[in-house]
């Protein structure tokens, strides 16, 4: 079926109507709450408002961070504007056709140069904005394939004014530091609607899902046995092993890419696998570098410009010892999460996506280019966080997003240094839950049944977390800035862990000539739900993160627990 057919008849109300009856458990449920979505113009102004009304921070709508200055009109900034996507609701459609396996269309994904012809905004609208921002003395740093994203740079008196604005500096209400936000929502004086405009605050740095073992517990930490690396940690060809077994999969064929907002030093990946005395599999990592990012290795998490590069160094280790066959790694760098999220669209070159990172400025209009993800057959995997069950100040996104796989931890133990899967229990840190501040509702593949109960007490109403779990207890090495460091955790290991799985899938789909994976969660619900559940998953029951308990079936610390490699995978590959 042509694509420009199947876009035509899913246009029509009874061809929609029959796949929401159809397919409940591949369409994403009710719109996602980003603020007002309704397009109108300022009484004052006469300009418009954008479709995202999430540009100023709570703590400054509420009065939490006090107010300092105005920042300085001479300092640049660097912003990006976010065109929203066209004939959205044929696209949702086409999406659930894409990942149902009854559909002609089952994984025949769009390229890149398909979905930017039906769905992104058109060339006359993306010029539109070019010319407004030339014309508001805004410089053009970059822009993109796919007409999403047009990246400018201006000082803030030039910003002010082009967007109706005050840039001020307010005092952080729990960090001792300033950050800088608008004192109102946007509005622009352009004949074209915007989605968002990225980087106007800098109120939440990004972070990484890293964590060390507290001081506190290293007196009671006990010297594991079961794994091959130093002080009995887990190399990456312990956690194949456990995983996945001495099959022949190697994720040859397949190219697979991180997401970091920071450089890292070639010489610490070297020393990675010298000290710790890792198999190096030699997998090819090239570096992109996004919107004229310098690719230094610093640390955006506190500000500082020393490198501390251990989470980007364990990413590529884990990742190639899943899939040690990988044609490559695209290690995607930049500042800002929309522009790295949309490259790695634009470019649409690899098919399974690792993101260990939270904070900066991820938010909801990040997902136009998840439903691209999702469209051109590109899994995306984020780690769901380290700080147990979620609250308002330990939730940052994208963990919660409907459109994304969230990736939970365990305490893994295996059958000896090498061995196969012993047991496995939830990893008290490991974040999961719900949150209706989050603004996201519950997507239509958590509400079949059997998912969602009294005894894991989710939520009927919000999306929950995690969907899926792999180790990340604190028996881990990595290294960083030329030091081995042991005893490390966190959500950062089991989501590269598990976008190693996946290529291994896609091998197996390549081979048996059909599609890639491409977005998880609707397969993973259906497995979760049907009979076969206990031989594509290790159901894991014990250990909680807080609030939750990990319980038999779906939970909210572990989802539905960690993958039986070679039958959960056989299982993705075999679902049409």
């Amino acid at each position: 079926m042509r694509l420009s057919s199947s876009v035509a008849k899913l246009s029509s109300s009874s061809k929609l109507s029959r796949l929401k009856r159809t397919l409940p458990a591949l369409l994403i449920a009710g719109a996602l709450a980003v603020g007002t979505q309704a397009s109108f113009a300022s009484a004052s102004t006469g300009a418009f408002s954008l479709l995202t009304q999430d540009h100023v921070p709570a703590a400054v709508r509420t009065g939490q961070a006090a107010s300092a200055q105005a920042l300085s009109s001479a300092k640049q900034l660097k912003l990006g504007l976010v065109l929203p996507l066209r004939n959205e609701t044929e696209l949702d459609g086409l999406i659930g056709q894409l990942y149902d396996p009854s559909s002609p269309q089952y994984h025949h994904y769009l390229s890149a140069k398909e979905f930017t012809a039906h769905f992104e905004p058109s060339q006359a609208d993306y010029d539109k904005v070019v010319a407004w921002a030339k014309a508001n003395n805004l410089t053009i740093t970059a822009t993109s394939a796919n007409r999403h994203i047009v990246d400018v740079q201006g000082a803030v008196n030039d910003v002010n004014r082009a967007l109706h604005i005050t840039m001020r500096q307010y005092q952080h209400p729990t960090e001792n530091r300033m950050f800088f936000a608008p004192d109102r929502e946007p509005t622009l004086d352009l004949g074209v609607q915007l989605l968002h405009i990225n980087g106007l605050d800098n109120y939440v740095r990004p972070h990484t899902h890293m964590v060390h073992r507290p001081a506190s517990e290293q007196a009671m930490a006990v010297t594991r046995t079961s794994g091959s690396g130093p002080s009995g940690n887990f190399l990456p060809s312990d956690i194949r092993a456990a995983y996945y077994g001495s099959g022949s999969l190697t994720g040859a064929g397949q190219t697979a890419a991180i997401f970091s907002y920071d450089g890292y030093q070639s010489s610490d990946l070297s020393g990675y696998y010298s000290a710790t005395g890792a198999s190096n599999p030699g997998v090819p990592v090239q570096n992109v570098l996004v919107n004229g990012f310098n690719g230094a290795c610093t640390n955006p998490s506190t500000g500082s410009s020393s490198c501390s590069d251990g989470e980007q160094i364990l990413d590529i280790a884990n990742l190639a010892g899943m899939a040690p066959g990988l044609t490559q790694i695209l290690f995607y760098e930049g500042t800002s999460a929309g522009d790295i999220l949309n490259q790695m669209a634009s470019d649409n070159k690899a098919s399974v996506i690792s993101s260990s990172w939270g904070g900066g400025d991820f938010g909801s209009s990040d997902d136009s280019i998840y439903k691209e993800f999702q469209a051109q057959g590109q899994t995306f995997v984020n780690a769901s966080g380290d700080a147990g069950s979620y609250t308002t100040k330990n939730w940052d996104p994208p963990s919660l997003d409907p459109y994304i796989t969230d990736v939970g931890a365990t305490d893994l133990t295996t059958n000896g240094a090498g061995g196969s899967w012993a047991s496995e229990t939830a990893w008290s840190d490991s974040s999961g839950g719900y949150l209706s501040s989050a603004g996201y509702a519950i997507p239509s593949y958590q509400q079949l049944t059997g998912v969602i109960n009294s005894t894991n007490k989710g939520s009927t109403k919000y999306r929950n977390d995690p969907d899926i779990a792999l180790e990340g207890n604190f028996d881990n090495p990595t290294y960083s800035n030329g030091q081995l460091e042991t005893g490390v955790g966190g959500t950062s290991y089991a989501a590269p862990r598990l976008a190693g799985v996946i290529a291994l899938a896609n091998q197996q789909a390549a081979q048996g000539g059909v599609g890639n994976i491409g977005f998880l969660n609707t397969a993973l619900y259906n497995f979760g739900v049907g009979s076969s559940y206990h031989s594509y998953f290790h159901d894991i029951t014990s250990g909680s993160n807080g609030s939750f308990k990990a319980v038999a079936g779906y939970d909210l610390v572990t989802g539905w627990g960690s993958p039986v490699g070679p039958a959960f995978i056989s299982a993705l590959v075999g679902t049409k």
